[in-house]
């Protein structure tokens, strides 16, 4: 593939929506590759492009990216995904999805009948938090299902 094919950081950050910064991130982490010009300036090939589309959706259904990466290393020599990848790997990904919107319905249910006493608080709440028991246990998101309190915000999103 000649120069003219390759695609400037900011092309692709362009083109893909990602920051240049989330675009340097990922290439740090093995997830995409790029080449350097004799000025050391990235150029990348035109698939990735599909790669970084490959990487936002999963990352959209609340992939990790250990999971994200581990999905990429399954593909040999590093290749693009197709949507039969795609499509074999979601299937994987089908009952987390569902314990996800079990969770959210959860919680939504939960909000429903919390506001409906009007306290608005769960220290003074007799029925969801009686004693605070929730304050001693632990701090955090103690009443959010585990599957909403499980791994962090990426910030390269």
């Amino acid at each position: 593939m000649g120069p003219h094919h390759l695609l400037t950081v900011g092309e692709v950050a362009q083109r893909s929506g990602f920051a240049t910064s989330a675009l340097r991130f990922y290439e740090r982490e093995g997830l995409v590759t790029a080449s350097r010009t004799a000025g050391g300036q990235r150029r990348y090939a035109r698939h990735v492009l599909r790669r970084l589309a490959f990487i936002r959706a999963a990352r959209n259904i609340g992939l990790s990216l250990e999971e994200v990466r581990d999905a990429l290393a399954r593909l040999h020599g590093g290749r693009t995904p197709t949507k039969a990848d795609w499509a074999q790997l979601s299937r994987a990904w089908r009952s987390r999805l569902d314990e996800q919107i079990q969770a959210l319905e959860a919680l939504r249910d939960g909000l429903d009948s919390c506001i409906c006493c009007g306290c608005l608080s769960l220290r003074r709440c007799a029925i969801s938090n009686p004693g605070d028991v929730a304050g001693v246990a632990r701090g955090g998101a103690t009443f959010l299902p585990p599957r909403l309190t499980a791994g962090a915000v990426d910030p390269v999103r």
